[in-house]
């Protein structure tokens, strides 16, 4: 028996619910299919699932086993994929999790471009600022904007941002320009929720020292792009991406503060599972987002008026 049937058999299995729904499915008797996990478990010397007249569960190997043999079956698939691909249109489906207001923002015009050249590319983008698990949820590729953690998940950087605190000409006028990071907490502030640490805005000043300020949550919110509004709209001082305001910043809706003094800095990283093989697909839309993206994004070129 081929290894690889069994491998496939045994997938399918798990996959399917049950070995009934399994030879359905391969379109095989039921008997060839309990015959393969039988050979299977027999040449590993393991029991793979627990069996009964009315369910089936994975034994603790089985579950180590299941997810290793996917993951060889997906390499196979891909490996196949990509040879036949070479030299190829660029098909099939492309799943990309990502930043809301990001995506919004910068990965619409991207897509658009990369779908023009590619029209055989099959978009599917969640946009969410929830942390997505790429395995778990089938996703081929993941934008995060972090500072990321050790993870087994290949990241590759494209881009980078740098936080502003701003505010509209509106609200400096009617409660005054706070001239140094303390001042805050005399002012109204905007609070992004998700991030790990809302009231506390960190910088680095001018002679390069370290510190934090913990601001009043006048008002919090799970968007960038609420708050930016909100902001433009005169109710408090943001601290915000730049990736965000930039527009903002250079109509002359936001005023840019604290301009000698430096706040978070983040990258833009492109996340994907450590296959083996990874998709031509996958690999060129990285390729193409690294040099949409290459050196001082466009959403910094208002600094150089600063």
């Amino acid at each position: 028996m081929s290894r690889l049937l069994e491998l496939e058999t045994f997938v399918r299995i798990i996959d399917a619910g049950s070995i009934t729904a399994a030879a359905d499915q391969l379109d095989v008797a039921k008997s060839a299919v309990s015959r393969r996990l039988r050979d299977l478990e027999q040449r590993l010397g393991v029991q793979l699932l627990n069996r009964t007249t009315r369910r089936q569960s994975l034994t603790d190997t089985g579950r180590s086993f299941y997810q290793r043999a996917t993951r060889i079956l997906e390499d196979l698939r891909e490996a196949e994929l990509l040879v036949s691909q070479e030299h190829c249109e660029l098909a099939g489906p492309l799943r990309i999790a990502a930043p809301l207001s990001f995506g919004h923002r910068h990965l619409a015009p991207a897509v658009e471009d990369f779908a023009r050249r590619h029209p055989e590319i099959e978009f599917d983008l969640d946009l969410n600022d929830r942390q997505v698990s790429l395995l778990e949820e089938g996703f081929d590729l993941a934008i995060r904007i972090a500072h990321l953690e050790d993870s087994s998940f290949i990241a590759r950087r494209v881009a980078r941002t740098e936080h502003v605190v701003c505010a509209s000409p509106a609200y400096l006028e009617a409660e005054g320009t706070p001239e140094h990071p303390e001042d805050l907490v005399d002012h109204r502030c905007l609070v992004y929720s998700n991030a790990s640490s809302p009231g506390s805005w960190a910088f680095v000043g001018p002679d390069g020292d370290d510190g934090t300020v913990e601001v009043p949550q006048t008002l919090r919110a799970s968007s960038g792009d609420f708050l930016a509004d909100l902001a433009c709209l005169g109710r408090g001082i943001a601290m915000e991406p730049d990736f965000i305001v930039h527009e903002a910043i250079e109509s002359g809706q936001l005023v840019p503060l604290f301009t000698d003094w430096s706040w978070p800095k983040l990258n833009v990283y492109t996340l994907y599972p450590p296959t083996r093989f990874v998709s031509r697909r996958v690999h060129e839309f990285i390729e193409f987002l690294s040099r949409r993206f290459e050196g001082r994004p466009y959403w910094q070129d208002f600094r150089d008026a600063l």
